[in-house]
């Protein structure tokens, strides 16, 4: 009660901050609390000409750092908004006025246990970047090195955490009393979100990402990410090597340094194919601020507080959705979805179809550089109604992703399509998955795993022979065994029937 009591209190004070720029729908389409929202409306300025995504993002922004994170996170939901607003919100600016220097400086001495001047020969206290969540000065240390300090906003998680309380109210409240949105995940995508958060409020999880992310293309000339300053890093402080390099959306800047734009467009989409095809971890915040070319026209990406994973089945799912669609074979599309049980089965395989071709030929009907997969997939998301398709919060990250990739790419030739570049990629990894051969060797790799848990398996059964027959002495005198007991006993005539099928299966396979 007291719970509901408190949010509603909140729900209320969002609502009044809503109507005074006139951007109330997104509460009135969720259909709660509509006599609070109705007494809310009275108090919209109607004499607002901004866009309604451009109002909303003004109200979610003098909200602070929650509310300016899910707006971004909303970016993504053009089946929940219109495409328009989606757009917009995409442009939601993550920037907050900095907090004072002196501050960092005492929170990054409280967490490292030492002075200032035992870390660092400088520190600048002007930042060069002021975010919702953290804010970075550069330094140099006492061996010389030019690094770059995050500093955690002082009480940013106790604030993350009340707001985060009235998300998942909401969400529980349109679950219970709107059917119509169960089907969006509401709750699971609200927690997605928190997990996002939540490793961006470690920033030793940060400095894990990006470690991970720079072992990951260990061996690949083309991109790598700055080393981390473990010494100098802690829950609420993050140090890391100083990038020296030029934004990769300034292409002017990247000509006049003698680099391609092209190759660099191509480094791009290789580096996003692998991220996501290969390793199924990636960068989920590649806008044009967070990537650089150094000297040697490798790409550097920065700031690892939001980042992405992809296990092994969706990467599977997306690949032959991509080629699917490049290819414009639209029943194939719509078979992809169907096999991976995103849409149900007792909707029709031909009308889905015909579907994705009402979505896909208005889009690939445009000059190859003009053509956008992240569009693609989010008109797709606007069909789920239709189909009753359950939207899958795990892909809403990546479809933001693919999104800000698009426009980096855009920005660096902007007659060239990055997915047409990443295709060929894309389709090798597919044969190399999921062909005959492989599909061959995950089965025989699978049998193998099961034969190995079989001497367990036996140790078990005999343990529950063991216990049984205790408990039967325990109760009552000795009997003759049952009928039907001998399953607890090792079936080797089927173990050796199962070895002679596995090595036939590899002796052909060989």
């Amino acid at each position: 009660m007291l719970r509901a009591l408190r949010n509603s209190w909140r729900l209320l004070r969002v609502a009044l901050s809503f109507a005074r720029h006139d951007a109330l729908f997104p509460l009135e389409t969720l259909g709660i609390a509509p006599a609070l929202i109705a007494w809310a409306r009275l108090f919209a300025w109607r004499r607002d000409g901004r866009r309604p995504g451009e109002r909303l993002a003004a109200a979610l922004q003098e909200m602070g750092p929650s509310f300016i994170k899910l707006g971004q996170a909303l970016s993504t939901r053009a089946d929940l908004l219109s495409e328009e607003v989606a757009a917009d919100l995409a442009r939601l600016q993550d920037h907050l006025p900095a907090f004072p220097g002196a501050e960092a400086r005492r929170t990054i001495e409280m967490q490292l246990g030492k002075p200032i001047d035992a870390l660092f020969a400088s520190f600048d206290d002007t930042p060069i970047a002021a975010a919702s969540i953290a804010q970075v000065h550069f330094a140099i240390t006492t061996d010389g090195r030019p690094v770059a300090v995050k500093v955690l906003r002082p009480g940013i998680e106790a604030a993350f955490a009340r707001d985060l309380d009235l998300f998942y109210w909401i969400a529980e409240l349109v679950e219970r009393t709107q059917p119509r949105f169960r089907r969006l995940r509401p709750v699971e995508s609200v927690k997605a979100f928190a997990d996002v958060v939540r490793v961006e409020m470690d920033l030793r999880m940060e400095a894990a990402a990006a470690q991970e992310l720079g072992e990951n293309f260990r061996d690949d000339p083309s991109y790598r990410t700055p080393e981390i300053d473990w010494d100098r890093t802690a829950q609420r402080v993050m140090t890391q090597e100083q990038v020296d390099g030029i934004p990769i959306g300034d292409r002017e800047a990247i000509l006049a340094a003698g680099h391609d734009p092209d190759a660099i467009m191509r480094k791009s989409a290789e580096a996003f194919f692998y991220q996501v095809f290969r390793d199924g971890f990636f960068h989920a915040d590649m806008h044009g601020g967070n990537a650089f070319v150094d000297r040697q026209g490798r790409i550097v990406p920065v700031d690892f507080g939001i980042m992405g994973r992809v296990d092994h089945d969706t990467r599977g799912y997306l690949a032959e959705l991509l080629v699917a669609f490049l290819r414009r074979d639209y029943r194939a599309v719509a078979e992809v979805q169907f096999r991976a049980g995103y849409v149900p089965a007792d909707q029709s395989l031909e009308m889905f179809a015909q579907a994705c071709r009402s979505i896909g030929e208005p889009i690939f009907g445009k000059p190859s550089h003009e053509i956008s997969i992240a569009k693609l997939l989010a008109h797709l998301l606007r069909v789920t109604e239709q189909f009753e398709m359950t939207v899958q919060p795990q892909l809403l990250l990546l479809q933001k992703t693919m999104l800000m990739a698009e426009g980096m790419g855009t920005r660096l030739n902007p007659r060239v399509n990055i997915w047409e570049l990443a295709q060929p990629l894309i389709e090798d990894w597919m044969r190399g998955h999921f062909g005959p051969r492989a599909t061959i060797q995950r089965g025989v790799e699978d049998l193998m795993q099961g034969l190995r848990r079989v001497p367990r398996l036996i140790d078990s059964l005999h343990l529950i022979a063991e216990r049984e027959r205790h408990q039967a002495e325990r109760e009552a005198a000795p009997r003759p065994p049952e009928p039907g007991r001998s399953w607890l006993r090792p079936g080797f005539a089927e173990i050796v029937a199962v070895l002679a099928l596995i090595a036939a299966i590899v002796a052909w396979w060989h």
